[in-house]
């Protein structure tokens, strides 16, 4: 009879921890169900910041994420990152949030694109956006400036009047077709959203800029939110177009986690910045030079290689003026002739001014957060200048002192007699025993210098005493 009890009491046992045990496991589901993948946009946008975006939005799909939440604040950067960045928030399956913040951030120039890319543009108070204008690696702006010329209060215009270019315009076709193809590119994207087409072509022909509140009451974004709470509740149920098909965000209860660029990406962005890229070029040069002078030591060749190699690598992704680069070879091909041509410093001056010159207008494209600190680039050539003319002086000192081991260093030698011998016996030479042969009498410790080398038995004589009439003829 009680074993009859017992099975019913196991059973209502079991069914208990059963009944508790399913609502967590439906919990744990829905969390790893409802998850939201932060990145951080901030800075200058490069092909780095490009590829831990992209990666980012993969990895969303792959985690089946609900939702995408890139946090901008950047001054813009360069064109076909921005294309690419684009390009995967637009086919991405999950709705993109892009929010502008902390007050006091900006989406400039290529951060208004993808701002108007994204399914949802949210910004904080205190933060702005435009001034979307394309520039050309040149640094000109590509802007046509005012539209129309002023009124001079004539009722016709002369023919010669009619065929002046309008002020402020594009002066080539490369320059209207840059021009014409960013006000398309950037109003297909604000149309994609519902938003300010009209608004965000002015943002490209006059670089136009917003406040959170007036491009909120312009529609260019669709709300303002203080923290990221805030605007995870204010999205919540709004509907967006996600691959031309309707989306219904449901941002409650969604556990928001940071995704981090990985180590690669992060060495990349370091490299890709004009003034490490600088850095490295002259490290690169200085160690192919050091090694040039003195082969063999192979630590500085190695160096120099690996350092230019990099150096490549941030060039070919920075926008570049090629003519900048020059100048600097030319600097320092100029403070190298200084320490072999005796130009009383006018060699080396010239190649520091080069130098300085070189470096501002190799990363003078114009492009925000692409520019450099005159600061860093004075201070950087005058270290290089005197770091050069002390490599220089010191090699050329070092070829003026001769063999310093082999034969060469050998032969001249002054050593000292281990033993008195007549004939053959020892010397000690260069903290080594060596054999040695002298016609003449030697006693132990005295003076000699090694007149030849016959294999490994030294040729000696006795050291000749300096007297006073050859110290005066010496002098």
């Amino acid at each position: 009879m009680s074993r009859m009890i017992r099975r019913p009491l196991y059973s209502l046992a079991f069914l208990r921890i059963v009944l508790i045990l399913l609502p967590l496991a439906w919990v744990s589901n829905a969390r790893a169900d409802g998850t939201a993948i932060l990145m951080d946009l901030e800075g200058a946008l490069g092909v780095a910041t490009a590829e831990y975006i992209i990666d980012g939005i993969n990895t969303a799909q792959e985690q089946d994420a609900s939702l995408i939440i890139i946090r901008m604040d950047t001054p813009g950067g360069l064109v076909e990152p921005m294309r690419d960045i684009v390009q995967a928030i637009l086919g991405s399956s999950i709705p993109v949030v892009t929010y502008v913040s902390p007050g006091g951030a900006r989406a400039d120039s290529a951060g208004t694109y993808i701002l108007l890319a994204s399914h949802v543009a949210a910004m904080a108070p205190t933060t702005h956006l435009g001034a979307a204008t394309p520039v050309s690696l040149m640094g000109e702006d590509l802007s046509p400036g005012d539209a129309a010329p002023e009124e001079t209060g004539a009722d016709e215009e002369t023919e010669s009047d009619a065929a002046e270019p309008t002020p402020g315009a594009p002066d080539s076709a490369m320059e209207r077709k840059v021009l014409n193809d960013s006000i398309s590119y950037i109003r297909g994207l604000a149309e994609a959203h519902g938003r300010n087409a009209d608004w965000a072509e002015d943002a490209v022909r006059n670089a136009a800029t917003l406040t959170a509140t007036e491009a909120l009451d312009q529609n260019v974004i669709d709300l303002i939110a203080d923290n990221r709470a805030e605007l995870l509740q204010a999205i919540n149920g709004r509907e967006v177009r996600v691959n031309n098909e309707a989306f219904t965000i449901d941002s409650e209860g969604l556990v928001v986690e940071k995704l981090e660029p990985n180590w690669r990406l992060k060495i990349l962005n370091t490299i890709a910045s004009p003034e490490i890229a600088i850095l490295l070029l002259m490290i690169g040069l200085y160690g192919l030079l050091f090694e040039g002078y003195n082969p063999g030591a192979i630590i500085p060749g190695v160096a120099g290689v690996i350092c230019l190699l990099l150096a490549a690598y941030a060039l070919q992704v920075l926008p570049v003026n090629y003519a900048g680069l020059a100048l600097i070879v030319v600097g320092m091909i100029l403070i190298i002739a200084e320490a072999f041509v005796p130009s009383f410093g006018a060699l080396g001056l010239g190649g520091i001014t080069a130098v300085i010159f070189g470096s501002i207008m190799m990363f003078d494209s114009g492009i925000p957060g692409f520019g450099i600190s005159i600061t860093f680039v004075v201070g950087m050539a005058l270290v290089a200048g005197i770091f050069l003319f002390w490599l220089v002086s010191y090699l050329l000192k070092l070829r003026k002192r001769g063999p310093i081991s082999g034969r060469e260093s050998i032969i001249g030698g002054i050593a000292t007699a281990t033993e008195s011998f007549t004939g053959d016996g020892h010397v000690w030479l260069e903290s080594e025993s060596w054999a040695a042969r002298s016609a003449v009498p030697i006693e132990k410790n005295q003076k000699v210098r090694v007149r030849a080398m016959n294999g490994l038995v030294l040729e000696i004589e006795p050291l000749r005493e300096t007297s006073a009439t050859d110290a005066e003829l010496q002098t």
